[in-house]
């Protein structure tokens, strides 16, 4: 790692377990770097840190401070910053593309255009204010030693037909994110639910079968590798596909009914102070070097017409990309997110679990 690292893992205390601030902060390059770059992002440090060091070694007087926060916190601090908060990042980093989405709306975002952002597909690019720069399914994960080949779930159907039986033993054992607390849990959640005639089906069955619904794709993952999920659903699959190359206990499947697709959402606030160097880096995330680095660190991954988490073939009419568009503004609506949650509550009957982090 290039000249010095500060490393503050943020650990709140239980009575001050709402006080919103970063999880993780971490310095890259030279104390002494005559520019720096601010950066607030949702992204594992341990995954998008390696990204981080290989652009310093082609940008020399550089210094990068990285946050990780989880994506509500990130989105509540970045409205902050729109208004005159303190301290404005110099670029933020989101999978709650739905929020990234309605900060641009709401005019918090610098505009920028070069030839890297003018690559970028339509879908991947809002109003030159927002770029989706990963590439990442959304899937399910398994306990290889626990779950036999015959019953690995390969469609929402298959995970349905598991928790179909009165006495199935997958009941209290599968898992997926808390909606209310995890900003692309809420995300995904609402992409099924415009996608797919299976959601009210899943919800009852999970509420039915006291599923398990936590924050943070760490311990969605964490959870099945120990035995205590035998599935978990809905889960990034970077950090899932990251695990598993490491882990033999870990099996990843992207659904072959449909796979949700998330690009991760870039946008350079308009008060940030270093925006040159965002757009510089920006710029680099683009590049051939950059996507790079990025499919090293898992964060684009292959899809269409390669081999898959399970050496699987994925259709490319079975994806769906989450694009940056204003429909996104949907799952935002104050009425709408209400009434979201409340039918969750009401058919998610299943177990919360606390949590200190935040997704």
């Amino acid at each position: 790692m290039r000249g010095w690292v500060l490393f503050v893992a943020l650990c709140l205390a239980p009575g001050l377990a709402k006080a919103r601030a970063p999880e993780i902060v971490q310095r890259f390059g030279d104390g002494d770097a005559p520019r720096h770059l601010l950066i607030r992002s949702t992204a594992d440090l341990s995954i998008f840190g390696q990204v981080i060091e290989a652009y310093l070694a082609t940008r020399a007087g550089l210094a990068v401070t990285y946050q990780q926060w989880g994506s509500n916190d990130l989105y509540d601090d970045s409205v902050d910053g729109c208004h005159g908060g303190p301290d404005p990042a110099d670029m933020v980093m989101s999978s709650g593309v739905h929020q990234m989405v309605k900060l641009v709306n709401d005019a918090c975002a610098r505009s920028y255009r070069s030839p890297e952002t003018e690559n970028l597909p339509a879908a991947l690019r809002w109003r030159d204010e927002l770029w989706g720069v990963t590439r990442e399914p959304v899937v399910m994960v398994y306990n290889r030693a626990l779950v036999p080949p015959s019953e690995v779930p390969r469609t929402r159907f298959d995970l349905l037909d598991l928790l179909r039986p009165s006495l199935s033993r997958y009941a209290g054992r599968v898992a997926t994110y808390d909606i209310e607390r995890s900003g692309l849990g809420y995300l995904f959640a609402f992409a099924d639910s415009r996608e797919a005639a299976t959601f009210g089906g899943l919800l009852e069955s999970f509420g039915r079968t006291d599923a398990i619904a936590t924050c943070c794709s760490a311990e969605l993952i964490s959870g099945v590798a120990d035995g205590t999920y035998l599935i978990a659903y809905n889960v990034i699959g970077s950090y899932a596909m990251e695990r598993a190359f490491g882990d033999d206990r870990i099996g990843v499947v992207m659904p072959e009914d449909y796979t949700l697709v998330l690009s991760r959402a870039v946008m350079i606030p308009k008060t940030a102070r270093h925006a040159s160097e965002a757009q510089a880096f920006l710029d680099y995330l683009l590049s051939s070097a950059g996507q790079t680095e990025l499919q090293r660190a898992r964060l684009i991954m292959p899809l269409v017409n390669e081999e898959g988490a399970e050496g699987e073939r994925i259709s490319e009419t079975a994806l769906r990309p989450i694009g940056l568009s204003p429909t996104l503004l949907v799952a935002l609506d104050r009425q709408k997110r209400e009434q979201f949650i409340r039918r969750w509550h009401e058919t998610f009957q299943g177990t919360r679990l606390p949590s200190a982090e935040p997704q």
